[in-house]
């Protein structure tokens, strides 16, 4: 037979987690990390020059930040993979 036992009521109430154990998660400063690469490249999109090549068949306009995108996209992988992982050892 099944029975309930009681809540134990002499053990205090846990306390809510504190600011600075909530900033301390390295997942808020991953994601952090990747959405500044990421405004980084929308300025570079919006401000940066663009990359001139000079061929045989004339000049090419390539915008520059196809380049920084790229960096960007490998820099989110590895900030995830660091950031996001399942285990905690570090």
């Amino acid at each position: 037979m099944l029975t309930e036992h009681p809540p134990d009521l002499d053990s205090p109430p846990a306390e809510p987690a504190s600011w600075a154990s909530r900033i301390l998660v390295p997942e808020m400063w991953g994601a952090a990390v990747i959405a500044i690469m990421w405004i980084a490249v929308l300025f570079v999109g919006i401000y940066g020059p663009n990359i001139i090549i000079n061929g045989s068949s004339g000049y090419r306009n390539i915008p520059s930040v196809l380049v920084v995108a790229f960096f960007a996209l490998l820099g989110t992988v590895a900030v995830a993979r660091r950031a996001f992982r399942n285990g905690r050892a570090s």
